[in-house]
């Protein structure tokens, strides 16, 4: 069997994403709150939560973080899809950096969930993970 999916993930001090992906029990890589610079060099998928006031404010909804990784021309080559969390009170803009990256780099957008995640998010996730369906929707470019 292959080796599952490495997980990318960026968390705040609130700890929100982290704790959600906790409970995926999945191999898994935080991006570092401090912006130390990490490499990845294997195929993953990302999870980014999701900041901005809401409406027509989007500025700040993708963290500086995630943007740094991001920048590294290596780091994006190997992203084969993402999943964004969000807060519902945002309205249109729930869990928006999601779409933003999946735009931007041009990887399928596979998932939103809500601040941690219920158990229904966490084995929806864990479907898409283990049944590849980020790499059916890859395959289709």
């Amino acid at each position: 069997m292959d080796k599952k999916i490495l997980v990318v993930y960026f968390s705040t001090s609130s700890n929100n994403t982290h704790r959600f992906v906790q409970k995926l029990n999945w191999r898994s890589v935080r991006i570092p709150l401090d912006g130390t610079p990490i490499k990845v060099d294997e195929d993953y998928i990302l999870i980014v939560p999701t900041y901005c006031g809401g409406r027509l404010h989007m500025h700040g909804a993708v963290t500086k973080q995630v943007i740094q990784f991001l920048n590294d021309k290596d780091n994006r080559s190997y992203c084969r899809g993402v999943i964004s969390s969000g807060n519902t009170n945002f309205g249109d803009q729930f869990a928006v950096a999601g779409p933003i990256i999946s735009k931007k780099l041009h990887v399928p957008f596979l998932y939103q969930f809500e601040l941690l995640g219920t158990m229904e998010d966490v084995e929806n996730v864990l479907n898409i993970l283990k049944t590849e369906r980020w790499k059916q929707n890859n395959d289709e470019k």
